[in-house]
């Protein structure tokens, strides 16, 4: 099949070809699709999407006048997908169902540490030969109240990797998980948890229910002084509360690889311009804050399932095999 891949890097493209040693026809573009560069996609059977690709109802269907058949999205999250108009034009949708889920549970334990130890400032500090302590005294790790909100693959490793740390954890989950329960871990309502918990980690999808899941009133119900680390979708939160709640120290600590506004500019390299967001702007200014750029799952192992994945499910869709990934 004749494939493009949107929003190339050049990583995607290592990992992609690799993958699939010229069974398909991939041609790659550094364009995000929107409704300008849909264009592209014309005369191509299927296209290869990432999270900030949006796939709306009026670019389905430019799709679907174009050929395209077959969506192939290179991530587990699809909230980019209008599924509906996908089915209404005849458009099969497919993901990566999972990949390495200790990459993003690894990464959020990491943005932990160093918020909590000032490891980025010390960093900084000592780069500008200041080898001083006053301003990085951190707090133990252990015995501190961790809540997990979210127990799937993800989230069930990072709970686990708390435990390892000797610290009580928490969990919210419309499904309780068996084998986290027999370790210790105790399921609560999210008030429960959002109340007693002094650090609060994001382990679900993006959808309506979830939408803003942490906001001016679920911020207010939490500790003061509380921790916050979201590596799922930055959707999740509302950030002008989260920034309001930073400012009057409610919130104590905030580390963020997703941003509910990165579109555009994650993903690119803007150091030669004004950034043109006062919320991200602010959020940067706070010596409380740690933001990465949507990296939680950047690994060699994950970059290398999500391309297998990937590759498998365009060679599934032309033989004509339904697998697990299809969406809808």
């Amino acid at each position: 099949m004749r494939v493009l891949v949107y929003d190339t890097h050049s990583y995607d493209r290592t990992f992609l070809e690799q993958a699939n040693a010229g069974r398909h026809a991939l041609e790659f573009t550094a364009a995000q699709l929107d409704a300008h560069t849909v264009t592209l996609a014309h005369g191509f059977d299927a296209v290869c999407l990432f999270v900030n690709d949006r796939a709306d109802a009026s670019v389905m269907a430019r799709f679907a006048e174009g050929g395209v058949r077959c969506i192939v999205q290179r991530s587990t999250g699809f909230n980019n997908l209008d599924l509906d108009a996908a089915a209404a034009h005849g458009i099969t949708c497919m993901r990566v169902r999972s990949y390495s889920p200790h990459s993003v549970a690894e990464f959020a334990v990491g943005l932990l540490q160093t918020l909590n130890r000032r490891i980025h400032r010390a960093w900084n500090r000592t780069r500008e030969h200041n080898f001083r302590l006053a301003g990085l005294l951190g707090r133990d790790l252990h015995g501190r109240t961790v809540g997990v909100v979210g127990t799937g693959r993800i989230g069930a490793i990072f709970a686990r990797i708390m435990l390892g740390f000797g610290c009580p954890v928490l969990a919210h989950d419309v499904q309780e998980h068996p084998e986290l329960v027999s370790l210790g871990v105790r399921y609560v309502p999210l008030d429960q948890l959002l109340r007693t918990s002094e650090i609060v980690s994001l382990h679900v999808p993006l959808t309506p229910e979830t939408h803003h899941l942490l906001n001016a009133d679920t911020i207010g119900i939490m500790r003061p002084g509380v921790t916050i680390i979201n590596t799922s979708r930055g959707g999740l939160i509302d950030t002008p509360a989260l920034v309001a709640a930073i400012e009057t120290q409610h919130v104590g600590a905030v580390a963020l690889d997703v941003y509910e506004e990165e579109e555009g500019k994650f993903f690119r390299d803007l150091s030669d311009t004004v950034l043109q967001d006062e919320i991200l702007t602010r959020l940067l200014a706070f010596p409380n804050v740690l933001l990465t750029s949507h990296q939680a799952f950047f690994t060699e192992e994950a970059m290398t399932t999500i391309a297998n994945t990937t590759i498998g499910n365009l060679d599934d869709f032309a033989a004509g095999h339904r697998n697990d990934n299809v969406l809808g």
